[in-house]
This record gives C-alpha cells, structure tokens and sequence, in this order.
C-alpha cells in the first residue's frame, strides 16, 4: 500500500501524498512546537516540511520509513529557522494603572507561546522508539518546552529525537547528517544542561489527571479567587516557591510572597475577570477577560496553571493574541 501511494505520489497525485503524510501531521507539529517553543512557527516549518517533502519525494530512497524521513525535514527546518532567527525583544510593560512589584529575575525565554490540548489528539499518543525517557505528557508541559529553548539547537533536537521520540542514535545521525559518536555526545550535554535549567522536582508531587475530579476542585478554587479578586484565597492555593511568567514581557516573580505582592497589584487597581476555561499544554488554561463598564468584557490575556498535588506551582500568563486558537472569542458580552 506505501508504496503504491508512493509511485501515485511521485506521479503527482496530490491525493495520495496526503494519505501519505496526512498520519503524521499533527505529532510533526508537535515536533516542531517542541524545537521552536512558538505555536505559528511550528506551524510555519510543518508547511515548510509538507512543501519539502511534496518537492522532494522522488528522492525518497526507501531506506526509513516515510515517518523517519518526514522528522528528518522537519527537524532540519527548525534548525534553519532556529538558526535564523533573531532573538526576540522583550515587550515593555504596558498595564494602565498597575505597578507590578521588582521581578524576581528577567526570564530567558520571553516568546514561548501555548499549544492547544485540542491538537494533541493524535499527536502524543503515538507509537515511540525504545530509547524514550520522557513521558508524553511531561514533554508537552510549559516547564519542559520553556527548558528546552535554552539548548544549543543541535542538542535540543537530538535530546528530542532521542530521549522524546525515542529515535535511535543511528537514525538520529542518519536524520542530522552526523555520527553515532557526535549523537551521544550532544544527547550527554543535552540532559546536563536540561537537569541544571530545570527546578528540582524529585519531590514534587505529581499533578492530579485530567478533568479528574481533584482537578475540578482546585480549578474552581482558581477561578472564584481570581474572579473576585480574593488575592488570600489565591495565594492558599499556592506553593512556597510558586512562580509567575509573563511571556512576552520578561518579568518573572518566584516565592509566595512576591507572587501575592503582584497579584495585588493586578486587583488593587480595581481590574476584575471573568475565566473561559480551555486547556494548553496538557494544564488547565484560562481565556481573561478585563470586565468593563460598557458591558462588553475585552480578552487581555490567556492564563494557564501548572499543579502539583493540589497546589499550583506555576502561572504562566500569555498575551491575547493567543485567544484564537483555543476558540476562544476576542471579547465577551457581559454576564
């Protein structure tokens, strides 16, 4: 059957290249969200890989599977884009009427962008190679994505292809134009650097399922704080070293007591939210809308939580840019 889409497709059948490919999109988007930490540059290398491969296939020799060869492109068009690519600048703080607190530290990444759970499907629950250390869940999370973009790119994309896919250090080399060796090096100092930019999480306790009624219960604990501006019965649900980002603006806020400080800030001012739940990232996740007097509420923003037990360990709060691709609308009528 591959091979009879192969001949169609060689021919130009653009039917039978779809059939081809069409298995393997959304895990290659995944794949590419993973290496460039951005939702639309993801989005743009896919097509870039689709193209390349449509172009390339009479070059397809047979020697790996169609999949192999089609994360061999997309691997190398994230390389190329990451390499580039300028750094992004920072977005200059620009809330009327709230003076947030000194951050704790400017974050490194400042143009992460979420991944909507409504793609994953299909896209994680793919089959993986032997060598996967990762499970999928943890590989999709905004820590580990965030943590990832501080890697040289070579080792970012074998530590994927490796330690995520579970490719092997010979396909990996296949796929980079590399050797064995020069793999298992870059593999080494890829997990170094990834345990030394990651926060200790030996004893952290693992977040609670997904819609599992645990969950429910600190969602709707959220979402009442945050919706009153009860900023006590926010910072309850917090642990000690709670952290705030704010990407793309650079501030980082980490400890309870700093994090209550900014928070009071934000409702102090007098601005309240309502929450449209969604998801991204595998997390709970949060569409904000500023409430307005007009009775029209406008999206200023997407919040999503990382939990750990019943507490949440992280807020990452994005621009609203975002809102869009979780379905969610610009602006609200009032309730």
């Amino acid at each position: 059957m591959t091979a009879d889409l192969i001949s169609r497709a060689r021919a130009g059948d653009g039917d039978a290249f779809r059939a081809l490919t069409e298995p393997h999109r959304r895990e290659l988007q995944v794949h590419c969200y993973r290496m460039l930490g951005s939702f639309q540059d993801a989005e743009d290398a896919l097509q870039d890989t689709m193209l390349a491969a449509w172009q390339g296939l009479a070059g397809f020799e047979g020697r790996a599977s169609v999949r192999t060869w089609l994360y061999r492109i997309a691997t190398n068009r994230c390389l190329n884009a990451l390499r580039s690519a300028g750094r992004r600048p920072a977005k200059e703080w620009d809330i009327p009427g709230v003076e947030p607190p000194e951050p704790t530290r400017l974050g490194e990444v400042v143009w992460l962008e979420p991944y909507p759970d409504a793609l994953l499907e299909g896209a994680i629950d793919v089959p993986l190679g032997p060598e996967a250390r990762y499970e999928q869940t943890e590989a999709i999370s905004l820590a580990f994505v965030t943590a990832l973009q501080v890697l040289p790119p070579r080792q970012l994309a074998v530590l994927i292809l490796r330690a995520v896919l579970g490719f092997h250090a010979n396909e990996v080399a296949e796929m980079l134009d590399s050797t064995v060796e020069s793999v298992n090096s870059a593999l080494k100092r890829a997990r170094a650097s990834l345990q030394r930019g990651r926060p200790p999480a030996a004893d952290r306790e693992r977040p609670p399922a997904c819609d599992s009624p645990s969950e429910d219960a600190i969602v709707a604990k959220f979402v009442s704080a945050y919706e009153t501006g009860d900023v006590d019965g926010l910072v309850a649900l917090l642990t000690a070293d709670v952290s705030i980002s704010m990407p793309p603006f650079p501030f980082e806020y980490q400890g309870r007591d700093v994090v209550a400080r900014f928070c009071a800030s934000i409702f102090d001012s007098g601005r309240r939210f309502d929450l449209v739940p969604t998801r991204a990232n595998g997390q709970p996740a949060f569409g904000a809308y500023l409430r307005a007097p007009t009775g029209i509420h406008q999206g200023i923003g997407l919040i999503v939580i990382t939990l750990t037990g019943d507490r949440i360990y992280a807020m990452t709060r994005f621009d609203n840019s975002v809102l869009p691709w979780f379905g969610l609308p610009r602006s609200l009528p009032s309730r």
